[in-house]
């Protein structure tokens, strides 16, 4: 656990008529990176190449691709899909039914295969990561799109992952004109998810998380109110910010690993430590006992197993809709890269340090410990 290094890999090859291969021009750590390196998230072997949101050129083609060619500038979406089967048809392209080459183990932990999913373990397919000078893109027609001329490298990154995944919170999550909207994490995709509740016409978004730097750059660029969650009671605050009826709609952003205070904090904390949960659903909880009577949550960080004290009876008898998912990429790129392309859009502040891709081992520990203000780390290989 927790040991990276750079090395020297074999180029990736065309192996299937509808793959693509994609020089890497720019790729982004991700809080569910630290889920896979902390050993919380299962089936990584020693030499996978981790990243997932990653924008480049591509460079080859396989004989069936007919919406691309060699050289064009692409963003490619994190879930991969087959643009074909049942659940591709329905738009719900990281549950795609093909993707995923090893569907097995996800069969046997949650009862249906998976997605697959670029840098994320077998669980998902074993797909090479992006962080990488190269990768193989399959059914590349169906997950890569063309980067509009006007939209710099550092914004169309996020395209990738970031954005179609705090967009489908908020759009998913129901957002109405009007509404107020909570979003539990201020990294980017809580950022993101803040911004899309706006630009959906919520009226009011309120922003908690802990660390002073994140909750000044939402307040900042998303235009959201914040609460320190270590300085307030956020359930208490939230009631009273709302007129004593909560939030209309509630985004965890966090994930897994999620932070809290007093002693249900403490009981999390050492139940994950030893294994005897696989989450911890601090924020989860959170949202749901802060959320208004028929409301609605939306899950958005990465949980792969099993909680501990997780509020049903709260979400039964409040009526709310509790609704979660990866996100369904190919739904929202385009539309988002639209959005960039006329300025309504901006996510390349989410980068707050580039470096190269040898400086990879240094860049995930100061990602992991959020040390010098550290949102994201964007590579260029």
């Amino acid at each position: 656990m927790n040991e990276l290094s750079v090395d020297t890999v074999p180029d990736p090859q065309i192996l299937n008529a509808q793959d693509a291969i994609v020089r890497v021009t720019m790729t982004a750590t991700c809080g569910s990176d630290l889920h896979l390196l902390d050993g919380y998230f299962p089936f990584m072997e020693s030499g996978d190449v981790l990243g997932h949101e990653f924008i480049g050129e591509i460079v080859e083609t396989g004989p069936e691709v007919r919406r691309h060619e060699v050289g064009d500038r692409v963003v490619v979406c994190t879930f991969i899909g087959c643009g074909r089967c049942w659940y591709c048809e329905q738009q719900l392209f990281s549950l795609c039914d093909n993707a995923n080459t090893n569907p097995a183990i996800s069969e046997a932990l949650w009862g249906f295969p998976a997605g697959g999913c670029f840098g994320f373990s077998l669980v998902f397919g074993g797909f090479t990561g992006s962080h990488a000078e190269y990768i193989r893109v399959p059914y590349v027609d169906h997950g890569a799109f063309a980067i509009p001329d006007g939209v710099d490298d550092e914004n169309a990154l996020f395209a990738s992952d970031t954005a179609p995944t705090g967009w489908m919170g908020a759009e998913l999550g129901g957002v109405q004109p009007g509404d107020v909207v909570a979003v539990w994490g201020c990294g980017a995709v809580g950022q993101m998810a803040a911004r899309a509740a706006f630009l959906l016409g919520a009226e009011r978004v309120i922003a908690i998380d802990r660390y002073p730097d994140r909750l000044a750059m939402t307040k900042r660029h998303a235009g959201a109110e914040v609460l320190n969650y270590e300085q307030t009671d956020v359930p208490g605050e939230l009631h009273e910010m709302t007129g004593g009826r909560g939030a209309d709609v509630c985004i965890e952003a966090v994930g897994s690993e999620a932070h809290g205070t007093g002693l249900t904090n403490i009981h999390d904390q050492v139940k994950h430590k030893l294994r005897l949960q696989t989450d911890r659903p601090t924020a989860v909880r959170q949202a749901i006992y802060s959320c208004r009577k028929g409301g609605s949550v939306f899950v958005l960080g990465v949980f792969g197993g099993f909680v501990d004290k997780f509020p049903l009876g709260a979400v039964y008898m409040k009526g709310l809709t509790f609704r979660a998912a990866p996100q369904h990429g190919q739904r929202y790129i385009p539309m988002l890269l639209d959005r960039m392309a006329i300025g309504e859009l901006q996510t390349a502040h989410y980068a707050t340090h580039v470096l190269p891709l040898d400086q990879g081992p240094q860049a995930y520990q100061m990602f992991k410990n959020k040390s010098d203000g550290c949102v994201r780390v964007a590579f260029r290989p």
